[in-house]
């Protein structure tokens, strides 16, 4: 998601259509503040304030290791008060509760801004750069994993930084593969997994609430996400830069593919709530979870005294390119708040973020670090599953314009995907009809505020 890019969207934001396309999954993107630009402060003649806020979902289980980075700093700077917000259960009502204050004047300093929200952030005018910012508190930066850090990278600026930074990984029962025969590995291929799954149902069907060999995320935890390997897999995607390919062949393959394992075959289900949850219950085998929730799915299987490994995403027949995306989130600073407050907030995303800290708190959940920097030994020593999610960020890919860049087509996607996954409906129909609804949205709302 490297934003400088020749074409992009201008500052003013999306507009009324956008604002209504983007209701049901989260703020507007029309709008935003008329706070000091960061770029025109002199932050030499700033002192910083005394007490900020930090507005999180604290996703992966991180509040405890959130809370504790927030005492480290306080210990190391006792002129400056951290408050920890929580500002829901996903990063949907973190970005809900960070926009509807922008109407107020009790703006968190800092959100936690995913993926999809913080370009939607920096377009409405509700975050600022942070480059001069944090070379004013002293980081450099060049220590950021650079794919991470430009994936906030638009207008020749950086808007974030990474910090609950993320990729799908495979998740298996290990006892349930062996029961079937099978290596102690993820499969290389869906196909291969195809071939494997109907041996890991045999095998472990007399255990008491089996269901399944393998279970879909549940639809409404970022489908858009998790299903771009699965896509990517045959060769096609939800778009190609601007152009939607949501309903061309190679995607229709797929998500025919997709709907025969669980309504054909058998083998797959779809999780109502939680897949790594129904993973560690012993009721599936396998599953695609964040390495955000590598940490405590390890845990809670081995209080169980279950063995659960990790792996690459499985390709697909067409795979010669990689097919697991980045994804996660990072740390915005407000535009609506004082530059004492925003000077505070960068020297606390600093430390926050330092490779001491991205180093504990990867340890604590599994997100990968944020910082090349970062002293991984010890947390190896202890966890060395989280090599897999290291590896694996070598050979990910950006994630397609329309999942992240075009307001609400995230829950376009997962109605589509219920359709499909879960209400047996059509194929074609059902991509065809997304596609002129991510073209919609494009042509109405995107594309007028394209600039060369």
């Amino acid at each position: 998601m490297h934003i400088n890019r020749k074409q992009f969207l201008i500052l003013s934001g999306l507009g009324a259509g956008a604002a209504a396309l983007a209701a049901c999954g989260g703020p507007s993107t029309a709008g935003g503040s008329t706070a000091t630009s960061a770029a025109t402060t002199d932050w030499s003649s700033i002192k910083p304030a005394a007490e900020i806020s930090f507005l999180s979902s604290h996703p992966g289980s991180s509040q405890p290791i959130e809370q504790k980075l927030i005492d480290d700093f306080q210990k190391a700077n006792p002129g400056i008060k951290v408050n920890l917000i929580t500002g829901g259960k996903n990063y949907e009502e973190v970005a809900q509760k960070f926009q509807t204050a922008q109407t107020g004047n009790d703006v968190p300093d800092i959100v936690l801004a995913s993926d999809v929200w913080w370009f939607r952030f920096a377009i409405a005018d509700t975050i600022i750069p942070i480059d001069d910012l944090m070379k004013a508190v002293g980081d450099n930066v060049g220590d950021f994993n650079k794919t991470l850090y430009d994936d906030y990278s638009y207008a020749n600026s950086h808007w974030a930084v990474p910090n609950n930074r993320s990729t799908p990984l495979f998740y298996y029962n290990k006892d349930h593969f062996q029961a079937a025969g099978l290596p102690d590995r993820a499969p290389k291929t869906w196909d291969e997994f195809a071939e494997w799954a109907p041996k890991i149902q045999a095998a472990n069907k007399a255990a008491s609430g089996y269901q399944h060999a393998y279970q879909y995320p549940a639809l409404d935890g970022y489908a858009g996400w998790t299903l771009q390997n699965m896509l990517w897999g045959f060769g096609s995607g939800w778009s190609d830069k601007w152009s939607i390919t949501a309903d061309s062949d190679k995607s229709v393959q797929a998500m025919q593919w997709v709907q025969d394992s669980i309504v054909k075959s058998g083998w797959a289900g779809v999780s109502s709530k939680d897949a790594v949850g129904d993973l560690t219950a012993g009721a599936v085998s396998s599953t695609i979870s964040s390495t955000g929730d590598l940490v405590t799915t390890l845990t809670a299987a081995k209080g169980k005294g279950m063995r659960i490994g990790v792996g690459f995403l499985p390709g697909g027949p067409a795979s010669t390119t990689p097919v697991c995306p980045t994804g996660g989130a990072g740390l915005a600073i407000a535009k609506k708040t004082s530059p004492e407050r925003q000077l505070a907030a960068a020297k606390f995303l600093s430390f926050y973020t330092s490779a001491s800290s991205t180093a504990q708190f990867s340890a604590a959940t599994g997100y990968m670090p944020s910082r090349t920097t970062a002293d991984m030994s010890s947390v190896l020593a202890t966890t060395p599953e989280i090599q897999i999610a290291l590896d694996q960020l070598k050979v990910t890919r950006s994630q397609d314009y329309a999942r992240v860049f075009l307001p609400g087509a995230d829950q376009e996607m997962a109605k589509a995907a219920a359709k499909i996954m879960n209400e047996k409906a059509d194929v074609k129909a059902s991509l065809t009809n997304l596609a002129k609804t991510l073209d919609s949205i494009y042509t109405k709302d995107v594309k007028p505020k394209l600039k060369n």
